[in-house]
Formats: C-alpha cells, sequence, structure tokens
C-alpha cells in the first residue's frame, strides 16, 4: 500500500515537474470541458484536454506565446502570455457559443442548408487534393472499459481480466498510448514510425494503436468504418442524407461557420448522423460530431460509436488539417457490456514537402528500438494530452500488480489452485505451469457423431503446448484417439509442430497415425451436417476411406508476400465399407446408399485396390501488394484489397504399389474481395489444374469440387462451392477450371426498398461455373438474403439457386447457418 501510494504522489509530482504549460479548462459553471484544443496561433502545435478538463502544452522557450482554446459549441478564447518559466499555469473558462440564424436569409425556394452543402460537395475535391502529401507527429491514446463483467463466458472463467476489474467487476480492461512520426501521400499511401508505446500492465507491450486505423478523410466519398460509409459531402450524399441548418457563428479569424444537423434518409443504411460545421465562401470542413450505429457499421457487438474532428488553419499556406479526433464507443454482447474511446492529436505539420511513391514501401508501421521502454519522465513530457486521474490510477495498479503476477511464487499458487483435479475434469483436464509457460492435458469430446462407416463415434485429445518468447516460438505434441462402435474399430493420429519465429513464421509439423478420411479432402460434409442428414433422413452422404500415414509438412514466408508449403507423406489407403443401417426415422421409399462414391449401389465393391503411395506437394502463395507490420521480432501481414492471391502448386504421387496410381498435377486458384464503394463487396476465386499421367489412378486423387446435397450450409460465403451439386460428379483426373464470383450489396438495394429497409436485409448475388472434358459446362446462378436475424443475432441466409448444364437442369434453397 505504501509503495502504491509513493508511486502515484512519484507519478503526480512528475507530471507537474516536466510539464510547460498547464491548467483546466471549464464551462461557466465550473464543470471541466474534455477535448478542448489547444493551439499556439499560427502552428500546427498543440494539445487536447483530458476528461478532467486538464492540459499540458509542451513548449520549451521561455518568450510570448499566443494560445487559442477552441471547443465545439463554446467561444474561442485567446490568451497572449510572456512566460519566463516553466511550469506556467493558465486556467481558462470558456462561454457558450450562440448560434443564430439571425444573419441567414432564408430562401422559401431551397433549404439553406442544402446550398451550403452543394457547395462544400463541389469543392471537395479541390480540397482532397490541396494535401498532397504530409509528415506530422502523432499521438494515439487507446481505452476500453467493461462494466458490471460476468464470472464466466461459455462456461470459462473470466478472472479479473489483468488485474482491471474493481469490485463491481467494472473498470479499464485495456489502456495503451503512442508516439510516432508519420508520412503521408496521396491518395492512400501512409506510414508510421512508432518512437513510444506503453501498454498498462505490461512493460515489455507493444500498443496496437496505429494512425491507419483512424485515417478517416470525410473529403473522400466513402469512408472506411467497419463498412464503407457515406460521408455527408459525398458526390452522392443527397442520395442519403437530410440537412438542417442549426445556426451559424464566427470563429476567432471571423470565418463564418455554418452549424448543419447531419439526418439519414434511411436508418440502416451505412451513413453517419450527427453535426458537421462548414466554413462559409471556402466550403471545408471546420469540425464535425458524427455518430454511427453498430448497425450501420456491420460491427455487430457495437451499440453506437462518436467520431469527432476538429480541424485548424494556417493561413500561410491556406490548408485547414485535423488537429485531434476521438472516438467514443459503447459496445455489448454475450452479457458483456462497457465502453472506451480512442483519441488521436495531430500536431507539427509538413505540408507538401515533395514525398514521392519511392519513400513508402510495403512496411506500414514500424517501431524504434527500445521503443517500449520509455520511462514515466518521458512520457511525462511529451504526452500532449494528460492522463485522467483514472488513467494514471490504472497505470500504477497495474504496473504494480504486473510485478507480482509475473513472479514465480505467485504463478506457483495460481497453478496450484488451478491444477487441483476435480470431479468435472474427468472429461477434460490440464496441468499448467505458467512460470516455465507449458500447458498438457486431455480432453473427451463432448459431441458424437455418426456416419454409416463407423457408426457413433468418440473421440479423445491429449495435448502438450509449449510456448517460448512470449509465444513468438511454441511447439506442440497432439494425440487423438477416435472409436467407432459399429466397425468396432479405434484409429490414433498424432502430431509435432514448432513454429521457429513470429517474422516469416516458419513452421515444421511431423504426423501421423490411421484416420478416416473423406475422399475430397477439402471435407466439403461437416460431421454434424451429415449425422444429421443420415440419422434424419436417411442420406449418408459423406463418403470415407481409411487412410495410414506418415507426413511432414513445412512452411515459411520466403519474402514479404511470397509463402512457400511442402509435404511428403507415405500413405496407405484402403476401401471402408457401410456397417450400420440405423436411422431415426426409416422411410420406406429410402435407403441408405453405399461407401463407394463412384457408384451409389455398389454396396461392398470398393472403388480402388488396397495400395501404398509416396505423395508430395510444393505450393507457393503470393499475395500481391501485401503491406505489413513490423514489431520487435514479429511481422503482422496485412492484405490488399487492390490485389488478388495467387497459389501456385504442385503434387506428384509416386512410388505406388500399383503403378497406374502414380500421377502429376499442376493448379494454380487466383481469389481476391474488395468493397466497390459504397455498393456492396465483390468475391471472385478462379482455379485451373492440369494431370498428368494419371489415367488409371485412385480415386481420392482426382480434383474433387465441394458440392453440397443437403441444403444446409455453414459457410461464410460460397465462391468455393458448387450448392446444387452432387460431391462427386464432377470429379476428374484430366484438366479443369471452376470459378466462383459473389456480390453482398450490403444493404445498398434493400436499404432503399421502404419498409424492408428496416429488417436490414442484404441482397447477395452469386454465379458459378465448373467445365472439365468429360463434363459439360455446368453453372449455377444465386440470390439469396443475407443478415437474417433480429438485434444483434444475424444469423441466417437463404438463397435461391439454378442450375445448368446444357439447359436448365434443377433448382433449390439453400439455408446458410453462420453459428456453427
Amino acid at each position: 500500500m505504501n509503495r502504491l501510494l509513493l508511486s502515484f504522489l512519484f507519478l503526480t509530482f512528475s507530471y507537474f515537474a516536466s510539464a510547460q504549460v498547464v491548467g483546466t479548462i471549464t464551462d461557466a459553471k465550473g464543470e471541466p470541458l474534455p477535448f478542448v484544443n489547444i493551439l499556439v496561433e499560427n502552428t500546427y502545435k498543440g494539445t487536447t484536454s483530458n476528461d478532467d478538463g486538464y492540459y499540458e502544452l509542451n513548449v520549451s522557450e521561455p518568450k510570448t506565446y499566443t494560445i487559442v482554446y477552441t471547443y465545439l459549441g463554446y467561444k474561442t478564447v485567446k490568451k497572449k502570455v510572456a512566460i519566463d518559466k516553466f511550469p506556467y499555469t493558465i486556467n481558462v473558462s470558456l462561454e457558450e457559443e450562440s448560434v443564430s440564424l439571425g444573419e441567414v436569409v432564408i430562401d422559401s425556394e431551397e433549404n439553406p442548408a442544402n446550398a451550403i452543402i452543394r457547395q462544400a460537395i463541389t469543392k471537395r475535391k479541390e480540397n482532397l487534393e490541396k494535401i498532397q502529401s504530409f509528415k506530422a507527429d502523432f499521438y494515439s491514446r487507446g481505452l476500453i472499459r467493461i462494466k458490471d463483467a460476468p464470472e464466466k463466458i461459455l462456461g470459462q472463467e473470466v478472472g479479473d481480466l489483468g488485474g482491471g476489474l474493481d469490485s463491481t467487476r467494472s473498470g479499464i480492461i485495456y489502456l495503451s498510448e503512442t508516439i510516432s512520426k508519420i508520412q503521408f501521400l496521396r491518395p492512400d499511401k501512409l506510414k508510421e514510425k512508432i518512437t513510444a508505446s506503453k501498454v498498462s500492465g505490461n512493460d515489455n507491450g507493444f500498443s496496437f494503436n496505429s494512425a491507419l486505423d483512424v485515417d478517416f478523410n470525410f473529403y473522400n466519398n466513402t469512408v472506411e468504418f467497419g463498412n464503407e460509409i457515406i460521408s455527408p459531402i459525398a458526390n452522392n450524399a443527397f442520395g442519403y442524407y437530410r440537412y438542417k441548418l442549426e445556426g451559424v457563428f464566427y470563429d476567432e479569424r471571423g470565418n463564418l461557420i455554418n452549424k448543419i444537423n447531419v439526418i439519414p434518409k434511411r436508418e440502416n443504411d451505412p451513413v453517419f448522423s450527427g453535426t458537421i460545421y462548414i466554413v462559409e465562401d471556402q466550403w471545408t470542413i471546420y469540425a464535425l460530431e458524427l455518430n454511427i450505429t453498430g448497425v450501420q457499421a456491420r460491427i455487430p457487438v457495437v451499440d453506437i460509436i462518436t467520431l469527432k474532428q476538429s480541424f485548424s488553419y494556417s493561413e500561410a499556406i491556406d490548408i485547414w488539417a485535423v488537429i485531434s479526433q476521438s472516438i467514443d464507443f459503447k459496445y455489448k454482447f454475450l452479457g458483456i457490456k462497457g465502453d472506451g474511446r480512442y483519441t488521436a492529436v495531430y500536431s507539427n505539420y509538413e505540408f507538401n514537402t515533395g514525398l514521392s511513391r519511392q519513400d513508402f514501401g510495403r512496411e506500414l508501421v514500424a517501431f524504434e528500438n527500445e521503443a517500449n521502454k520509455k520511462d514515466s519522465l518521458f512520457w511525462n513530457t511529451i504526452r500532449p494530452v494528460p492522463l485522467t486521474v483514472e488513467e494514471r490510477k490504472d497505470y500504477i495498479k497495474k504496473d504494480s500488480i504486473q510485478i507480482v503476477r509475473e513472479s514465480k511464487p505467485y504463478l506457483d499458487s495460481i497453478d496450484r489452485a488451478n491444477n487441483k483435479f476435480k470431479i468435472r475434469n474427468i472429461l477434460g483436464y490440464t496441468y499448467q505451469n505458467s512460470h516455465k509457460d507449458f500447458r498438457l492435458g486431455y480432453d473427451i469430446a463432448g459431441a458424437s457423431h455418426f456416419n454409416t462407416v463407423q457408426g457413433y463415434t468418440a473421440k479423445a485429445n491429449v495435448f502438450f503446448n509449449k510456448n517460448y518468447d512470449e509465444f513468438k516460438r511454441y511447439f506442440r505434441a497432439n494425440a487423438n484417439l477416435e472409436y467407432g462402435f459399429s466397425d468396432k474399430r479405434l484409429r490414433a493420429t498424432g502430431s509435432l509442430s514448432y513454429k521457429f519465429n513470429n517474422t516469416n513464421r516458419r513452421f515444421l509439423t511431423l504426423s501421423g497415425g490411421v484416420s478416416t478420411q473423406q475422399f475430397n479432402p477439402s471435407n466439403p460434409i461437416t460431421p454434424l451436417i451429415n449425422s444429421v442428414s443420415s440419422l434424419f433422413f436417411e442420406d449418408n452422404h459423406i463418403k470415407l476411406y481409411d487412410r495410414s500415414f506418415l507426413q511432414l509438412d513445412y512452411s515459411e514466408e520466403l519474402f514479404n508476400g511470397f509463402r512457400l508449403f511442402g509435404g511428403i507423406s507415405y500413405e496407405r489407403r484402403k476401401a471402408l465399407f457401410n456397417t450400420t443401417d440405423q436411422v431415426f426415422f426409416n422411410q420406406d421409399d429410402d435407403m441408405y446408399i453405399s461407401n463407394n462414391p463412384l457408384d451409389e449401389t455398389a454396396y461392398g465393391i470398393a472403388p480402388f485396390e488396397t495400395h501404398n503411395i509416396i505423395k508430395t506437394n510444393v505450393s507457393a502463395q503470393i499475395n500481391f501488394g501485401q503491406e505489413y507490420l513490423s514489431y520487435p521480432d514479429s511481422k503482422f501481414n496485412i492484405g490488399n484489397d487492390d490485389y488478388p492471391t495467387l497459389v501456385l502448386s504442385y503434387e506428384k504421387g509416386f512410388g505406388a504399389t500399383n503403378g497406374d496410381y502414380n500421377f502429376d498435377q499442376i493448379k494454380a486458384r487466383l481469389y481476391q474481395s474488395f468493397n466497390i464503394a459504397d455498393k456492396g463487396r465483390f468475391r471472385y476465386n478462379i482455379r485451373a489444374g492440369k494431370f498428368f499421367n494419371a489415367d488409371d489412378i485412385a480415386f481420392m486423387d482426382y480434383q474433387h469440387f465441394n458440392g453440397n446435397q443437403t441444403h444446409v450450409s455453414t459457410d461464410g460465403n460460397y465462391t468455393n462451392v458448387f450448392n446444387n451439386l452432387p460431391y462427386y460428379a464432377a470429379s476428374t483426373n484430366d484438366s479443369y477450371i471452376e470459378a466462383h464470383a459473389e456480390h453482398d450489396f450490403n444493404g445498398f438495394i434493400l436499404g432503399k426498398v421502404p419498409l424492408l429497409n428496416k429488417l436490414n436485409f442484404n441482397l447477395v448475388v452469386g454465379a458459378h461455373l465448373l467445365a472439365t472434358p468429360d463434363f459439360k459446362p455446368y453453372q449455377e446462378y444465386t440470390i439469396g438474403i443475407d443478415n437474417i436475424g433480429w438485434g444483434k443475432w444475424r444469423f441466417l441466409r437463404v438463397d435461391y439457386i439454378r442450375s445448368y448444364q446444357s439447359g436448365f437442369q434443377s433448382d433449390a434453397i439453400l439455408f446458410g447457418l453462420k453459428f456453427f
């Protein structure tokens, strides 16, 4: 307790000792004002007040300054001060701004707000292009709170979340800050060098706060905010918004500022609501306060997000630039609720400095050495937005807790309690050593599945996991047991896997054993769906064979965007047959088909002869345009929607005990997913390949195409499946091509239909093509409704499918379930 008190006093003293100009900003009633912008006049050097109204402005040279205090809805205050020593205290009281319509000429022919917005839209592109490039200092702070946290979630203990919860199980669960240098080049190049990073309760942590995540430019037609959201001054904004002029006022430079209420025409469209402030004659954004719901942003766990941006003007270069931004949010999901804020401050801008594309690579974020080792004195000197009392207490508390909770005696005491065997551990038990960071145990799978080859199955898993370097490297050992009650066969598999690092993510895995395997290695039928289909409808679609194997797999990223996969296996394959005809509802006109995928009536006839074979494969995955974040000893790849991913593969089977089963195959895959402005998201997936020396190969080595005969899907999208094609109808050992395309309008069409737009459904259309030399070109066309459900629970998609092959073939209804 004494150490906590001393730490708090030291931190508080160091705040005032290191600060330059400090003070508190209140309203006329003495209430603190958060998020007030404080700037040195005619510069972009400034800060922002915290939730307690307290601020610190770091200026180093004693001289005369004019300091400007601006806050939306309040009159701007200028203080000219001659500073001869530091720290220097300036407390400020702001008066509410009177917003008036008295000077606005009302034209009965047109809403005055519409005329202002039209001018802003006309000047949108010109204002966007004023800033071709810039350099700036960037500060960010992320905070997430939880309220009334449950003791358990889905049966798992929640704990105290790293010491963040108080006696009411509420508190800060995440607090982090960064200081960085950023560079920007139009239209979309942004890179960041983080010079300091701090995470509460983790003195070795690196913040995931980034300037990339808060780069919201409302001069673009859309703003990427979970979904592509229409800007209130987009070219097509009048199709989405109504506007109302609330009034006008003058800023400190005499500019007339129009305060305009932004009102969505349809509540579930990807739009904002709130207020935007437009500078008269210049038609630039002065500030904005906009809200967006989780429904509008397509972020189900979020209730509402509030975004505020404040701009500052430089007469010398005639540019209004963002100087501060805050994002407040509230969330609620699965009984968990809370709120948070992300604060960003931009300062020391340098505009249009001649940056070129050669100054930008694929690395978006990098850290300076020792960026996470800065002490409190450093942070108190450089932090532009002071910590609140709540945040200071959180840092002190969690930093103290970390010391205790990382100690071996504490970890051992926790392990002793958790490692005690209890009756409920009969079905699963884990022993852990937190100090050495390993876990071992077993788990008896709760769900039993059914198929006509094995009958009901029971599974068990034994595991050992060891982490190194905070999970950057790890070792995994697993053994899996499966028993079939009808074929009375116990099968076992095991694997040993090692991850070498967290940069190129090199993996090596050795696995082996005996298992049942679907002929299509993509496993198009889940065990649960097959169990229901078999027992309730007497449709045993899954087809299995017995695979005994020893396999070695390797993968690593050789260079950015190029990942290599390789593997070799020795396999023994043996045919399996039905051993049970059990059903829940026996239909007289129906019966189980055979386990032979070549002939559903071939009961007891093997589709291939038992054989051994060696298989090897090499694949290269090329993520064109891949960007990445560089963390110390880690690399995190970021997909780039502007470019596709290409996969090139070669597979060979050799040394087979039946020489006819040897083969070669080359194949390629090209896929991509991207937004089309506010029109939704488009996806495509194309595969093509060719077999050589493969006239009589075993059926499991054919190229199979994912079909679906159950009218139920658990896939998120359908760019990898033909939902009205039998599972093995088009399998080939020759050349082939398949192509899938799907577009989710994401509310763009249905959101404009009266009444339907209240339901928040999404229209989805798709087209699918398959062709081989022995299978006439096959097409499927789909139209569906996604996002069906209520509230946050949107778990259903329904599609109508029509398939064609030399004319119309059949149609079907497909139900897509998203919670499996």
